[in-house]
């Protein structure tokens, strides 16, 4: 009996020391030190996550099927947002391929109907927050800003250049500037060769080479980059020239910079500047998505550019409205077609297509939120999650992602005219050297005065009086005058 207790005792001892060692052993796998304290049994991490439903739809590059997977924008901001909130997610398609509408039966189709049937509990997409839907539905902080703009083919927009397009490179006002600084640098020039006595000595036996024309013509010669006679002598005049000649220089390389944007960029080309440009020509067709909220942000408009819009699209709509994105983007490559829509969507579309070019107003400013239910708990940390990640950078670095292009930038940039404040330095700069060249030109002409005044025995101020009054009031006939002169001695 002693015995078998004993056994007994020792059997029980050693299953203690079994199990001891063997939560030892889990203590310190490393496995179960990395996963997440979610709570005392022995299910695993992944089960104790949320798990969501969520809708989307299939728009490049939001939400693209690449080898059987999905992936884009809208994909790495879903995975961002799971991360951060610590949710798993089933990801569904829309079944109708609609972002959301109500139908003249009061149900709502779409993502938005998905959301409202129970079908699934979040939509993120590229879906635009309207009022309408804020009403059935909560949306979440803007993940991107968009607007509506105008998509178009360059060569169905093209036209003939202006007769004076060569002009286009500057404003008027930096035109009107162009012409006061070359006129005012021409009187510089003829009335500091007047008053210096190294460019004009005896002004009463000498004819001075600078009169006005001659100026005028110095002047545009140095505009063209050509040396032109008179060549200047003294050191006044020489400093007028030179600042010209730097002025002109700097003006040629802006306008030749601004002239070759214009050329590539072709903005200048666009007939279609505006919503009100589309509604006046009659060359090209003109629509939107079908039951998208820009379709209902024209019909519900007061504007009444925007009145004619709608009515057009709703007169035709079997015509002029397509069904998905892509199919609106084949349609403007392949027609005479414009495609109202997402700023945003068209700016992809001219990166990914060179021949592509959005108009440049863009109205309706909006956003793309995350779609829940209206008793939803995910609201407001699917908010707090989007503003976080746009804070961190992490927004703007998916839109580099997904928006990257090969075209040249600059295309798709509004081109304008290169206004007077940007050539500011320059014409400040060619105020400077006139002023200087005026100063040094009564500088050499006080010092003749001077040393005239030492010959004469006369006071400096009256040679220098008198040497002023000469010089200005001498004629450009100087050598008719003194022939005629002349004659009666003869």
């Amino acid at each position: 009996m002693d015995k078998g207790l004993h056994f007994t005792f020792c059997v029980i001892t050693a299953m203690l020391l079994l199990r001891g060692s063997s939560q030892k052993g889990k203590k310190n796998d490393p496995k179960v030190l990395a996963a997440p304290n979610l709570g005392s049994d022995s299910r695993g991490p992944a089960e104790e996550l949320p798990t969501l439903t969520v809708t989307t739809i299939l728009e490049d590059p939001y939400v693209m099927v690449r080898s059987a997977e999905l992936e884009g924008y809208c994909i790495d901001l879903l995975k961002a947002l799971a991360a951060m909130l610590r949710f798993t997610y089933k990801l569904k398609v829309v079944g109708d391929g609609q972002y959301g509408a109500i139908s003249s039966s009061g149900n709502w189709s779409g993502m938005i109907g998905e959301i409202l049937r129970q079908e699934a509990d979040i939509a993120v997409a590229p879906l635009t927050v309207t009022s309408a839907r804020e009403e059935v539905v909560s949306f979440t902080t803007p993940f991107l800003q968009t607007g509506i703009g105008i998509l178009l083919r360059k060569d169905t927009t093209s036209q003939d250049m202006p007769f004076f397009h060569f002009l286009a490179p500057f404003s008027k006002e930096t035109w009107t500037g162009l012409l006061f600084a070359y006129m005012l640098t021409c009187f510089c020039l003829f009335l500091v060769a007047r008053l210096s006595p190294c460019e004009w000595n005896e002004p009463k036996n000498e004819e001075n080479h600078f009169t006005f024309l001659n100026s005028l013509w110095f002047g545009a010669g140095a505009l063209a980059l050509q040396g032109v006679t008179p060549r200047p002598k003294a050191l006044s005049v020489r400093v007028i020239a030179a600042v010209w000649w730097l002025f002109t220089i700097a003006l040629l390389a802006a306008y030749i910079a601004n002239f070759t944007a214009l050329l590539s960029s072709g903005t200048e080309e666009l007939p279609i500047q505006t919503f009100e440009d589309l509604v006046k020509q009659r060359k090209l067709e003109f629509g939107t998505l079908d039951g998208s909220s820009t379709f209902y942000y024209f019909k519900n408009s007061k504007n009444p550019i925007h009145q004619m819009i709608y009515e057009y699209m709703d007169k035709r709509r079997d015509h002029v409205l397509v069904k998905t994105y892509q199919e609106a983007v084949q349609r403007v490559m392949e027609s005479n077609y414009a495609f109202i829509g997402e700023s945003i969507s068209q700016d992809l579309a001219a990166a990914r297509h060179c021949n592509l070019i959005r108009a440049p107003e863009v109205i309706g400013a909006r956003g793309f939120g995350i779609a829940t239910t209206q008793a939803s708990p995910w609201t407001k940390p699917l908010s707090i999650a989007v503003l976080k990640l746009r804070e961190a950078g992490d927004l703007d670095y998916l839109r580099n992602k997904w928006w990257e292009t090969s075209c040249l930038q600059q295309s798709r940039d509004r081109w304008s005219p290169l206004p007077p404040q940007a050539l500011g330095g320059l014409f400040l700069t060619l105020a400077v050297g006139l002023a200087l060249g005026v100063i040094v030109a009564m500088v050499e002409l006080s010092n003749k005065s001077r040393r005239a005044a030492g010959h004469v025995k006369k006071s400096c101020c009256s040679i220098f009086t008198e040497e002023l009054c000469t010089r200005l009031r001498i004629k450009e006939n100087t050598r008719q005058s003194q022939e005629a002169s002349g004659r009666p001695n003869a």
